[in-house]
């Protein structure tokens, strides 16, 4: 197939984009800049000038393919805003075509969870940075009506490549000689390495049955203490780590510094199940403490 993938030259869609050109289809990758197309191209995919914030360019590509993945998030106080609107067009692009459309959501959706992992039938209690995310979940899943084939998928948090969150304290261990963690550091991340998640992606796009839903999820939740701790090995720090108190750290972070602290236990056992997903990637610890060694 001919696939655009937004947020291509992304963690997320940078992981997906490879694996579905390994897989034999034909990446198509939006881009809104010179430097963009560049990365581009340099990966041996195709471009089309693009911008989420500009609707008509996004409905313009998907048009262009024979199924769109969406994967691309500016990661500010504008991903709402440019997320809804990319969405729609996609969705009115793809109306009555029947096409496949994989949009990206978060387990964030489900807010903290407790012990008991989450599930793709839980009940949604998102935290506030994607509160927004819930009502677009449900224009996604209802395009089937309008004749499009669509699946959400609900990625942990993830790692792996050298990006993801866990990065940040990577950095700030490497700058000042301890990875900050923010809250007290008991909450758990349910994590997920890029790879494994851009598999799961590919099996979306082939087999997922119209309107459904799987959470992108591999491994124990780790508390987020060990992952600072981790980090902060991995940057040459030695393990120390030291909190961020919450009040503090949101005034740098806002939303997300509410996000980092979310406890979260989720699963991804639907995905294994009925899609045959089989994530087999180190865990987010032992990816970091593999930096150390790459770093040396």
């Amino acid at each position: 197939m001919r696939v655009l993938v937004t947020g291509a030259t992304g963690l997320i869609g940078g992981a997906v984009a490879r694996r579905l050109m390994a897989g034999g289809h034909e990446v198509v990758g939006l881009a809104r800049s010179e430097m963009s197309a560049s990365k581009l191209t340099d990966e041996g995919f195709a471009v089309m000038q693009g911008d989420l914030a500009d609707s008509a360019s996004v409905a313009s590509a998907a048009r262009a393919v024979d199924a769109v993945i969406h994967a691309a998030s500016p990661g500010d106080r504008n991903t709402a805003t440019y997320d809804k609107a990319a969405t729609r067009s996609i969705i009115e692009a793809l109306r009555g075509t029947g096409k496949r459309f994989v949009y990206t959501s978060g387990c964030l959706i489900y807010g903290s969870t407790g012990d008991a992992p989450a599930t793709e039938d839980s009940p949604l209690n998102p935290v506030e940075l994607v509160r927004w995310r819930q009502e677009l979940e449900g224009e996604v899943l209802a395009a089937a009506t309008a004749g499009v084939h669509p699946s959400v998928i609900r990625p942990a948090w993830v790692y792996g490549n050298w990006g993801g969150a866990a990065m940040m304290m990577y950095g700030a261990a490497k700058e000042y000689g301890v990875a900050r963690y923010v809250g007290d550091g008991r909450n758990r991340w349910s994590t997920v390495h890029a790879d494994d998640l851009a598999d799961l992606y590919a099996l979306s796009l082939e087999r997922a049955p119209v309107s459904s839903v799987f959470n992108g999820v591999h491994g124990t939740a780790t508390p987020l203490i060990e992952i600072a701790r981790a980090a902060s090995e991995a940057a040459g720090a030695e393990g120390r780590v030291e909190p961020w108190p919450l009040d503090e750290a949101r005034q740098s972070l806002w939303a997300f510094a509410d996000a980092i602290t979310c406890d979260q236990v989720v699963s991804g056992e639907k995905a294994k199940r009925e899609l045959d997903w089989r994530p087999s990637r180190r865990s987010i610890v032992e990816e970091l403490r593999s930096y150390a060694s790459a770093a040396a």
